[in-house]
C-alpha cells in the first residue's frame, strides 16, 4: 500500500507516494503531462512484490507539490525538472536508484541519468532521449510530425493560455485520447487523474514549459548553468531500456531508432504493442518487468 509523504527541497515542497520496504531497491517512478501519478498504479505492486521501494512524486504544478515561495519563478524547463528529482533524491538520502519516466517524467529521468550518471542504476525511459535540443526547436518537422504538437504551439499563445485555465481538464482529456491510439480511453482512469491539475501553479508551469523549450520565454537564472549543460545533447552511458508504445499518437515510433546516437551504454529499444504515450498505464506488466530486468542485472 502506497504512504503519502512530503519533503522540502530547495523550492519545493514535494508531495510523493512510497511503497515497499523501506530498505528495497529505490525506483523512482516520474509521471508526464497531462497525468499524475495514478499512471503506475498497476506498476507499483509488481515492484514491491519484488522487494522494491518505490517513490512516485508529484511533478511542480501538479497535485499536493507546491512551490516554498510566491517569488520562485514557475519554471516548467527541463533542467528544472531534472533538479527537481535530484534534489528529491538528496532530500530522501538516497545516493543512487533506478529510474523510470515518460514525457515530463522521462526528461527529469534522462536530464539526471546525463548529467549525474553516478546517481543512476539503471534508467527506463518512455521513447527515448527526452533531453530537449533548444537551439534547434525553431527548425520545423514534417507537416505530419508538426499537426501533433498542435497543442503546444496553443500553449505559445495567451489564447492557450486562457484556454489551459478554462479548459484543463477538456485539454488534457483529449490529449489522453489522441495519444492512446490501441487503447480505449478509460473515463475511470482519467477521473482518478484529473483533480492532480488543479494545483494552483499547473497552468503557469504548463505554459513556461512549452514555450522555454522553443525559446519562446527566458529560463529560470538559477538554473542557467544547467541548461547550458544540457545544451551539449550529452550522452547517456547508463543501463537503458527505451520503451516505445505502438500507439504512441504524440510519437509515434519510427523504423530507425534515431535515439540510440545518444546512448553510449548498454541500450535497447523495445516497441510496446498497444500502448500508447503512457506507457505505464498502458503497459505496466512490460514497463514492470524492464524495470526489474535492470535491477537483476546489477
Amino acid at each position: 500500500m502506497s504512504v503519502a509523504k512530503h519533503i522540502r527541497t530547495s523550492v519545493l515542497d514535494v508531495a510523493y507516494e512510497e511503497s515497499g520496504p523501506a530498505d528495497g531497491t529505490p525506483v523512482f517512478l516520474m509521471h508526464g503531462f497531462p497525468y499524475d501519478p495514478r499512471s503506475y498504479d498497476h506498476v507499483v505492486p509488481m515492484l514491491t512484490a519484488e522487494g522494491c521501494r518505490t517513490l512516485v512524486p508529484y511533478l511542480r504544478g501538479y497535485g499536493p507539490t507546491r512551490f516554498l515561495s510566491p517569488d520562485t519563478m514557475r519554471s516548467g524547463e527541463q533542467a528544472a525538472l531534472g533538479n527537481d528529482l535530484k534534489e528529491l533524491m538528496d532530500g530522501l538520502r538516497i545516493k543512487s536508484a533506478f529510474l523510470c519516466g515518460y514525457d515530463w517524467g522521462g526528461r527529469a529521468c534522462c536530464v539526471v541519468s546525463a548529467l549525474w550518471p553516478e546517481r543512476v542504476r539503471g534508467l527506463v525511459t518512455g521513447v527515448g532521449y527526452n533531453v530537449h535540443d533548444v537551439a534547434r526547436s525553431v527548425k520545423p518537422a514534417s507537416a505530419e510530425k508538426e499537426h501533433r504538437a498542435w497543442y503546444q504551439y496553443y500553449f505559445h499563445s495567451e489564447r492557450g493560455r486562457a484556454g489551459l485555465t478554462e479548459n484543463r481538464r477538456d485539454i488534457a482529456k483529449l490529449l489522453w485520447r489522441l495519444w492512446s491510439l490501441e487503447r480505449p480511453f478509460d473515463e475511470t482512469e482519467f477521473a482518478a487523474s484529473a483533480p492532480a491539475f488543479d494545483n494552483p501553479d499547473f497552468v503557469e508551469v504548463v505554459i513556461h514549459s512549452y514555450r522555454v523549450r522553443y525559446g519562446y520565454a527566458p529560463g529560470d537564472p538559477s538554473l542557467a548553468a544547467l541548461e547550458l549543460s544540457l545544451a551539449a545533447q550529452p550522452s547517456i552511458s547508463v543501463p537503458t531500456i527505451n520503451l516505445h508504445g505502438t500507439g504512441d499518437g504524440i510519437s509515434p515510433p519510427q523504423p530507425a531508432d534515431d535515439h540510440a546516437r545518444h546512448f553510449t551504454g548498454s541500450y535497447e529499444r523495445r516497441l510496446v504493442r498497444g500502448a500508447g504515450h503512457c506507457v505505464p498505464q498502458d503497459a505496466p506488466r512490460e514497463t514492470a518487468d524492464a524495470i526489474l530486468e535492470l535491477v537483476l542485472r546489477r
